[in-house]
Order: structure tokens, then sequence, then C-alpha cells
């Protein structure tokens, strides 16, 4: 029904000739920007010397690839679609915020995942995106950190193909917020604007959008109706999948026992070793422990739908 909602307000859009390339949420995705240029200049930064301390010392890069795959993950709060489209942007300093949230993650995989990383030489990892503002600012933060400390040498990077969901990435946002980064008075942000615009052209990273992102398939139907795509992501060393929207469409939007297993649920899909980071915004949750749900709501009785909980899970069988 959601799917069926935002490309009937698309097809509105496009009937008229004169707003064919209008977005409809547009000011509301440049707000939740310009809202959240304090959190961006700080994550940057951090990504700036994170960097060259790497570079004298490769054993700092566990605890640094956790960090910014925290940032990832949190990011995800910052959804419009979740808020009715009224002003949800990160305003505080996302990294005080990491050791508080910690508790929250309530499955968390990264050390599997740095492992795979580490243990092949990755060529290809890609990344899903969702939502605009700074979450698209975390999700380029850690593709950069992934080409920085040699964990890849090319980043794919999808994007909707028309707007979506309020909030989620399409290519005009993708551009705008270069340029926008390309203009803030900030050491560690107007380069990383330069470099991202370097990177787009060397093709170190690439930017993708397929119609399928927004079809009203789940992802077990990939490879029937977009087998191109699948066929695409099954070259890809890893696959991160971000937001809510993504983790339902994995798991078929199904109301499964929270205690199945995520590679169950699936239910085939695997064209590639994939992780999933997304805060819960709906009552689709796989892969926890027996009561760990009842522990949960005896703690926040909207844990599952107020974006204040996640996991970063992962599926990262031999293939």
């Amino acid at each position: 029904m959601e799917c069926y909602m935002y490309r009937r307000i698309q097809e509105s859009v496009e009937k008229c000739n004169m707003m064919k390339e209008f977005d409809v949420f547009g000011e509301q995705k440049e707000k939740s920007f310009t809202d959240s240029v304090y959190p961006t200049e700080i994550v940057m930064m951090h990504l700036l010397e994170t960097q060259q301390k790497i570079k004298e010392n490769e054993e700092l890069i566990p605890e640094a690839f956790k960090l910014f795959l925290k940032v990832c993950l949190w990011g995800n709060k910052c959804d419009l679609s979740i808020s009715g489209g009224e002003d949800n942007a990160q305003t505080s300093s996302p990294l005080e915020q990491l050791d508080k949230l910690e508790p929250n993650i309530l499955i968390n995989d990264s050390d599997e995942v740095l492992n795979h990383l580490r243990s092949r030489k990755c060529e290809r990892i890609d990344i899903v995106l969702d939502n605009a503002g700074f979450e698209l600012i975390s999700d380029l933060c850690f593709a950069e950190f992934l080409l920085s400390a040699g964990l890849c040498s090319t980043i794919y990077l999808h994007a909707k193909a028309f707007p979506w969901f309020v909030s989620d990435v399409t290519k005009k946002d993708f551009d705008w917020t270069l340029q926008m980064l390309g203009q803030i008075n900030h050491i560690a942000v107007s380069s990383f604007a330069q470099l991202w615009k370097e990177r787009l052209n060397n093709n170190t990273w690439i930017l993708q959008v397929d119609d399928f992102w927004t079809l009203p398939y789940d992802y077990s139907q990939m490879e029937t109706y977009a087998p191109d795509l699948y066929q695409s992501l099954q070259k890809s060393d890893m696959i991160f999948f971000k937001g809510d929207l993504n983790y339902r469409k994995l798991l078929g939007d199904l109301k499964w026992p929270f205690t199945s297993s995520f590679e169950t649920c699936l239910r085939g899909f695997y064209p590639a070793p994939l992780c999933v980071l997304r805060t819960s915004k709906s009552d689709v949750l796989v892969g926890l422990p027996e009561g760990r749900d009842e522990e949960v709501m005896a703690q926040d009785k909207d844990w599952l739908v107020n974006g204040n909980w996640g996991v970063i899970n992962a599926c990262l069988k031999t293939k």
C-alpha cells in the first residue's frame, strides 16, 4: 500500500509537463541537510583525523570501522517518512551519542562483517542507500572509510529513481548534497566534497539508479523482475542495505517470529554476502534470542517503531 501511494504521487507529478522534474519532498530533504551541518562537520573532521591515524597505525582500523558503521546505523534515525515529514534532522554530535546507544543495538554482527572484509581481497562493496540528509552524509563517510582503510577498491551506491518514502535519496539529492558540501566553509567538509566528486569521475565511486528499488516487489523477487540488477549485485563482495524499508523488503514484510533466522527469512535472496543497518520503525524484526523482545518491551513499549533500537545484521554464508 505504501509503495502504491508514493507511485501515485509521482504519477500525479509526471502528468503535469511543468512539474516533471519537481520533487514534492525536496524542500523537506534540503532542510534536513541544512539543519544537520554541525554534526556533518564533526563526523567529517573525525573521518579526516582517522584517515591520518590509520596511515600511521593500521591496528586502529577495527575500532574505526566499528565507529563509522555505528554512525551509519544511527544516521538511519533521521527518516522523514516516519516523522510524517516533520523536521527529524540530526542536530547534536553523533559521536557523543554512540556509547549511550550501544545497548540499543539488538544484533551486532560488526566483528563478523569486518572479519569477512579483511579475510579476502575485496574489490567491490555496494551500499543500497536510504535517506537523504545526515544519513546520506554518514553513508558517504562510511564509504570513504572503506576505501581509505583498503577494505575495497570500488564503492557502488544505489539511489532511487524518483522521490520515494519522503526522504529517500535520488540522484538529484545526491548531486545537490555534494554541491552543498562544497559550499561549507570547513576544511574537512570542503576537502571531502571535492574528493568525492573526483571519486565519481574516476569510478572509485559509482552511483547507480534502478527502477526495481521503487517497485512493489520484495527482494526475493529481484532475480525474476530485475535480473540485470541481481547479476550486478552478484559481483559484489559485500552489500550493505540501509534502513527500515530495505529491511522489510529483504524479509518480504512478513510477520516473522522474532527468533526466526535472518538467513531463513531472506527466502533465497543472496546475490552476495550482505549486511543490513537498520533502526526499527516497523514491527518486522528477526534474529533475536528467546525472550529478548520481552526484555526490551519492558524498557520501551514503542521499541519496534520509534527508531531508538537498531540492528547490524549480516548473512555471510559461502555462495
